[in-house]
């Protein structure tokens, strides 16, 4: 007897360590694939700018992440219990692992990053070539050599950053289906929630590690160690900066291939846990059975699939639940897309330290309100239709908040020829031959080439010569120009590298845009936890997970994917100046009309969102009168509960009917 408790003993504590070593693997593996999705999305704008590209065709690259998910999804769901599901997972993180290299590859094979510049750094400074000169020839000006935009096709070394990012969808498809279902599978009931607390902190922990590393990647010039940084002429701030992103998708590489390790250790099955006592192995017992049914019901799916297709699209609720869902996904994906580039470009900080704001204003204030909410649900027992008021009105407070960000504005940079004129004049629009004036008409400069200074009169100008400037002094980012023609009402007509600063106000009211921020995002996941809810209760029980892979499958078909395109093509109908590639075609955007970005930026989101609660509304009028299939679980309960109560009740009644009768009996004999 003694030997086989000790083997019995043994035996559970190899399965309590296997299950735990399965849970720390799925926990590291979650932080590790939204450490990468984190940090792809945090380096658009710097993959934009290396590869000279428009913001739309950014958005597709971000999009492809969606399709390849996609691509596997069906697959994963339908066999993926049918596999060794712990080395599929494994198989999962090593292929991240391999898209993440190659979106880096591109860094490998191509030469070093040239931005366009009146200024080289390792030309000579000397000569003034960049400078206004009379009647001279500028050695910079772009070419029209079709065979110079032959050599920059090089450019096109982004599919390399498209199907790296496809990649990295597929191997993120069997983690979390298959991750969840072997822990529901072979962990105590009571256990699982837990654990999936657990794991859904690790989806928590990675995009703030991956914003973290983000921000400092962009601030590390893109080929630092092959070129002298005290030589470059622009700073992180300028809208030519290229960080190190290639370095960030190495990073992300090596963690998805260490995630993997642990899982091709981990057995096929786990014997289901048993409690000590009888009572805990009758109820584990009822709970395998019941998995058993779950597990014959999924088999058989694919016999149902037509039936519970129709039943879920003849279901109101659902129906506009998914329509919902989808207005509010294209929304918010655009908005998270082109959040870091909507704050270098209205408020004049660098990529790095909007990705970094964006970390730490944002992120834990949604933690806490997921927390927050799920615990409101539990301790206040919400029903369905409470969960969904509580859903609309949360989200409709935030959606009136959201409005002041129309307020919160900053003036766009004073930069002549672009947004004011050379006399200080508004311009409404952009005209090219605008960036001519008399103080500059005999210098002979190139009118697409952006290369900003600042000068002491407090306006931007595209370029020293276009500044009207006839010397320089100093070397790399400290070079400063003097006898500026356009500069004269100054006192030194002198001028700066890069834009001029935008002053106190636009740093004011950079604060109150994170502190508004922080307020909308707080509130919006305090009511995401209700509003799921709905989605899981309008649904019948055997639907469930048809029902949630439709909604899934819907959001990134009709919003993951599209949104960022599109959203993408509408900023750059907002650019005030195209960088120029040598062959003198069109790049990267330098400077948009931040008016119109913002309008673009906050207005598109509120109409799909506006639009989102008409459907919204319509389902709170619906739950007035319709029964949800989930709430004749908890009805079913009660009932249960009551005749339980009843049964309890009867037993104290007998029991104390038979004690007055053997009471009666004692005194008769008595």
């Amino acid at each position: 007897m003694g030997e086989t408790e000790e083997r019995t003993e043994t035996h559970r504590i190899r399965c309590f360590s296997k299950m735990k070593m399965f849970l720390l693997a799925l926990t590291w593996a979650y932080v590790s694939k939204t450490l990468s999705g984190s940090y792809m999305n945090s380096m658009l704008t710097q993959i934009e700018r290396q590869f000279n590209i428009p913001t739309s065709l950014v958005g597709f690259i971000n999009g492809s992440f969606e399709i390849g998910n996609l691509l596997l999804i069906v697959f994963v769901s339908y066999f993926g219990t049918k596999l060794h599901r712990p080395i599929t997972i494994g198989v999962g993180c090593v292929i991240m692992g391999l898209g993440c290299f190659l979106q880096s590859l591109p860094h490998f094979l191509m030469d070093r990053y040239e931005f366009e510049s009146t200024v080289s750094a390792s030309g000579n400074l000397s000569s003034n070539s960049f400078l206004c000169v009379e009647n001279g020839t500028q050695i910079f000006r772009p070419t029209e050599n079709p065979s110079e935009c032959v050599k920059e096709v090089k450019s096109l070394m982004w599919v390399y950053v498209l199907v790296g990012n496809i990649i990295r969808g597929i191997g993120e498809t069997p983690i979390m289906p298959l991750g969840i279902s072997y822990i529901e599978d072979f962990a105590k009931s009571e256990n699982s929630p837990l654990y999936i607390g657990i794991i859904e902190t690790g989806a928590i922990i990675g995009p703030l590690i991956g914003l973290l590393l983000a921000s400092f990647c962009a601030n590390v010039y893109v080929d630092t160690g092959s070129v002298n940084t005290d030589d470059l002429t622009i700073t992180p701030t300028d809208t030519r900066w290229v960080g190190a992103w290639w370095f960030g998708f190495l990073i992300c590489a090596g963690v998805n291939v260490l995630t993997a390790i642990p899982f091709f250790f981990l057995p096929k099955t786990l014997p289901k846990k048993k409690l000590k006592d009888s009572v805990g192995v009758i109820k584990t017992d009822k709970e395998d059975k019941h998995k058993d049914e779950v597990k014959k019901e999924k088999n058989g799916i694919t016999k149902d699939f037509l039936p519970f297709m129709k039943s879920l699209l003849v279901n109101p609720v659902y129906m506009l639940f998914i329509l919902i869902s989808v207005l509010q996904f294209n929304a918010f994906v655009s908005m998270i897309s082109f959040m870091p580039k909507y704050l270098e470009q209205q408020y004049g900080i660098s990529s790095s330290d909007a990705i970094f704001l964006i970390g730490i204003y944002n992120l834990p204030p949604i933690c806490i309100g997921y927390i927050v909410g799920g615990l409101i649900m539990k301790k206040f027992k919400i029903t369905v239709k409470q969960a969904a008021h509580i859903g609309c009105w949360l989200s409709l407070v935030e959606y009136l908040l959201y409005f002041l960000n129309f307020l919160i504005i900053c003036d766009s940079s004073s930069v002549a020829g672009l947004t004011i004129s050379y006399e200080g004049m508004q311009h409404d629009l952009y005209l090219e031959n605008t960036v001519f004036a008399d103080c500059n008409m005999d210098c002979n400069c190139p009118a697409k080439i952006w290369d900003p200074v600042c000068g002491d009169n407090g306006l931007s100008y595209m370029s020293a010569c276009l500044a009207g400037c006839e010397n320089s002094s100093g070397t790399g980012i400290n070079m400063v120009f003097q006898n500026c023609s356009c500069i004269q009402p100054s006192v030194n007509s002198s001028a700066i590298l890069g834009l001029c600063d935008r002053g106190h106000d636009c740093t004011m009211m950079l604060q109150y845009f994170l502190i508004l921020s922080t307020t909308t995002s707080f509130i919006y996941s305090l009511a995401a936890i209700p509003g799921y809810m709905v989605l899981l209760r309008c649904i019948k029980s055997e639907e469930k997970a048809l029902g949630v892979g439709i909604h899934t499958f819907c959001t990134r078909v009709l919003a993951g994917i599209p949104a960022p395109i599109y959203f993408g093509a509408l900023v750059d109908s907002t650019c005030l100046h195209w960088g120029t590639l040598k062959c003198g075609q069109p790049g990267a955007c330098r400077m948009y009309d931040t008016t119109n970005f913002r309008y673009v930026y906050f207005g598109l989101p509120a109409a799909l969102r506006g639009s989102s609660y008409i459907p919204a509304f319509i389902i709170l009028f619906i739950l007035r009168k319709r029964r949800l299939p989930g709430e004749n679980i908890s009805s079913d309960i009660m009932i249960v509960k009551t005749k339980v109560t009843g049964k309890d009740n009867e037993c104290k009644d007998t029991s104390q009917n038979s004690k007055l009768v053997n009471d009666d009996e004692m005194k008769t004999k008595l």
